[in-house]
């Protein structure tokens, strides 16, 4: 049984160049878990943790229907409270009031009562209660992205070019940064990382 692997089959959502370009997107839907603290607080480890069994436990429950997918990549929404004037005061926020989405998308034939049937197995096997991880459609539509190699705490050059394109383009960002993680930090040097960052816009 061949795994689906979306990160192969799907190059415009998991590919980005070194400088900024729109890309258009459609509608997905993904395993979501929202709270707020800073990255290193064991509060965002534990969403992690959390969401990726719902994700594996899926996973396997499909694989019973002969139909296999590689768990896609963890991605994250970063922003402060407040309306979308706000969010350019995100630099300057202490790291423990950042708000945080983290998400991972699923395979088309992955359904609500697959979700449903997951949240119930992981309860009773792990006694994990992963009740606040969502099953939601995301549609950011036309977006402006680019990729990041190296540290997350150098993102700035990268974060400023995607804002100068996006202004010289006429547009306005529709929702908050966004980043793909396609490199595992656990496995990979800081150098080495490779993080798409992305920007709906209108």
């Amino acid at each position: 049984m061949k795994k689906l692997d979306l990160t192969k089959i799907d190059k415009i959502y998991y590919s980005a160049g070194k400088q900024p370009a729109v890309v258009d997107l459609d509608s997905y839907y993904f395993l979501t878990i929202s709270g707020q603290s800073a990255p290193e607080d064991p509060l965002f480890d534990q969403a992690i943790g959390k969401i990726y069994a719902l994700a594996y436990a899926i996973k396997f429950s499909l694989k019973t229907e002969d139909r296999d997918f590689i768990v896609p990549k963890m991605e994250a929404f970063w922003f402060i409270k407040g309306g979308p004037e706000e969010q350019a005061k995100f630099a300057d926020t202490p790291r423990e009031e950042w708000c945080w989405k983290i998400i991972i998308r699923m395979p088309d034939f992955v359904e609500k009562a697959h979700y449903t049937a997951a949240l119930s197995q992981v309860a009773t096997k792990k006694k994990m209660d992963v009740s606040d991880v969502k099953f939601e459609l995301i549609n950011e539509g036309r977006s402006v992205q680019m990729m990041h190699f190296g540290s997350y705490d150098e993102e700035t050059p990268t974060i400023e070019a995607l804002h100068k394109y996006i202004v010289g383009e006429g547009l306005t960002i529709a929702n908050y940064h966004h980043e793909i993680y396609l490199s595992d930090p656990r496995k990979t040097t800081e150098e080495k990382l490779k993080t798409i960052i992305r920007y709906a816009v209108a």
